[in-house]
């Protein structure tokens, strides 16, 4: 319409010696639309919020599927966010490596160097906790989708999740081992170097024994992430004649852990969280994943009909079926693109209070409420561990 208008008028310019029939009335006329046109221009430009968003997740090191499963995630939710035209969202990933360390350096390096408006990641607890203070002191909204340790938003009033936490899961998995499971008497191993397994495992262990349950030890069984010979270990449960045995990890040493315990004769039952929820898990532990149940926040044979039309999506798009992490972190963005639309202005204050005001957000994982922790009031899966995937077994609302 723009460009019709200047032609027009060239052309009455040129040749208005011949045209004596156009009335001044009619070129107010033309002159009206183009600049009703070119007041409405930058009107529909700005409709659309443009944003930069940084992503931290591990895509390489010890629990890297976690960490592409979550991009892939946000990339499909990205399509549909661009499409609907009121976000425009402007990602860029780094990879902490699986680091603590990396964590920090690369969240110091969306704010200074890319001067990111908001930040969602990362996955494991550690690693979040590492770069979270960076984003509060610069008051740089954090978001992350999967990381359930309670010092995470703890850090300040600038770090939030959409996920559940880990005082709901070790509370889920502590009532379903005694009332679903009736195990009476548990052994617990935790990965020493791991907040988010610390964290969890304190969790269960109190509800555990307060619904009437007895723990072997006192003390936890422990190992450090890395290790791969967990037979020493394993040698001292057996002796404690455990009915079940709760082993908040990552699929990494899980993995291991229980291909050794079966081949030593340790077939009761061991419990986990949404550490283990990762494909790979199958892949280390074979056989030896059967009969095992662990506390998520997705399940994709859940017949809920917006899990399946995400599961069909994402198939299409990338051929094979998301995992927790994937659904994780489509939840998650979706969330951010929301409260972007919401906000005031593009303001990381702004995001921020549009984020924190998030009521019955319903994504693939659940309905996402916000509370006044910056946490996340949500459902969560319990799953039975079978060697073609984890089936879904029960939901637990909060």
């Amino acid at each position: 319409m723009l460009c019709y208008t200047f032609m027009t008028i060239k052309f009455i310019h040129t040749y208005q010696g011949e045209i004596k029939v156009i009335k001044k009335s009619h070129l107010t006329k033309l002159f009206t639309i183009g600049a009703l046109a070119l007041s409405l221009a930058p009107v529909s430009i700005a409709a659309k919020r443009e944003v930069k968003i940084g992503a931290v997740f591990p895509m390489t090191g010890p629990v890297a599927t976690y960490g592409q499963e979550s991009v892939n995630g946000i990339k499909l939710a990205l399509k549909k966010i661009n499409q609907e035209g009121k976000v425009s969202i402007n990602l860029t990933v780094e990879d902490n490596k699986s680091e603590p360390q990396e964590s920090a350096n690369a969240v110091t390096k969306l704010i200074n160097s890319d001067q990111v408006d908001a930040i969602i990641g990362s996955v494991a607890s550690s690693n979040t906790l590492a770069g979270a203070p960076i984003a509060q002191t610069n008051k740089v909204p954090l978001l992350t989708p999967a990381s359930t340790n309670e010092k995470v938003t703890m850090t300040g009033d600038y770090i939030s999740r959409t996920c559940f936490t880990d005082a709901f899961q070790g509370v889920v998995m502590a009532k379903f081992a005694y009332e679903n499971l009736k195990k009476r008497k548990m052994a617990i191993i935790i990965d020493n170097s791991s907040d988010y397994s610390k964290g969890l495992s304190k969790v269960f262990k109190k509800k555990f024994k307060e619904l009437g349950g007895k723990l072997v030890s006192d003390e936890d069984f422990a190992y450090i992430q890395k290790d791969t010979d967990f037979r020493s270990l394993l040698r001292k449960i057996k002796r404690t004649k455990p009915d079940a045995i709760f082993l908040p990890g990552y699929y990494t040493e899980v993995g291991l852990i229980l291909k050794q315990a079966r081949q030593m004769g340790l077939n009761m039952p061991f419990l986990g969280g949404d550490g283990w929820d990762s494909p790979t898990l199958q892949k280390l532990a074979g056989a030896a994943v059967s009969g095992n149940y662990i506390s998520s926040h997705f399940a994709p044979d859940d017949k809920d009909p917006r899990v399946q039309a995400f599961v069909k999506e994402y198939e299409a798009a990338y051929g094979q079926k998301p995992g927790v992490m994937a659904a994780l972190g489509y939840d998650g963005i979706l969330v951010m693109a929301n409260a972007i639309s919401n906000a005031k202005s593009t303001k990381r204050s702004d995001i921020q209070a549009a984020i924190l005001a998030t009521k019955g957000f319903v994504g693939v994982t659940g309905a996402i409420t916000i509370d006044g922790n910056r946490n996340a009031s949500k459902s969560a899966v319990v799953l039975e561990t079978t060697p073609s995937g984890n089936v879904f077994n029960t939901k637990v609302n909060p």
